[in-house]
């Protein structure tokens, strides 16, 4: 698995933790959500950097209260049709307001990147061995402009509210 963020392959100095596993004392950890609602008054005072792992299907609700609280948020893509994760990854930057490390984990494939980057994903963990090569080549297909606006990403065209313009 490789992780992209920032247009390019970083080592990934957080790992995932099992449902059961035991926190560890130190190291930056991703844990599910089933994990963190069953654990989190272990980490109540703790300043100590933590990572959240959900799947589709779960609310935003359901750890609502704790976002300001994680790292990273990993929001998990099972198969390439389920694209739950684009409207949860809208909805946490846009109404809740999170600011930190937005990962899209799964079936992230090559021609999803410009979509996530949209929505408000800022890294990729890659296990599509196609999709690493054509990230690591810079071939990221694309398109040039938009109708629609997207998170931090467009500003209007002068009288022309729907067609938007990258940033920047």
């Amino acid at each position: 698995m490789a992780l992209y963020k920032n247009g390019c392959f970083i080592a990934d100095s957080w790992r995932p933790i099992a449902d059961g596993e035991g926190a560890p004392a130190a190291g930056l950890v991703i844990f599910s959500l089933d994990w963190w609602k069953a654990e989190r008054q272990a980490f109540e005072g703790s300043n100590v950097p933590l990572g959240l792992r959900v799947e589709p299907g779960a609310k935003i609700e359901e750890f609502a209260a704790d976002i300001a609280r994680f790292a990273v948020i990993s929001l998990g893509f099972p198969k390439f049709g389920d694209g739950r994760a684009f409207s949860m990854a809208v909805l946490l930057r846009e109404r809740h307001g999170y600011k930190k490390e937005l990962r899209a984990v799964g079936e992230v494939l090559v021609d999803q990147i410009q979509p996530m980057l949209r929505c408000g994903f800022d890294a990729f963990e890659i296990t599509d061995p196609a999709t690493e090569k054509a990230m690591r080549e810079k071939r990221i297909p694309g398109v040039a402009h938009f109708y629609q606006p997207a998170f931090g990403a467009e500003a209007p065209a002068g009288k022309r509210p729907w067609a938007r313009r990258p940033l920047q």
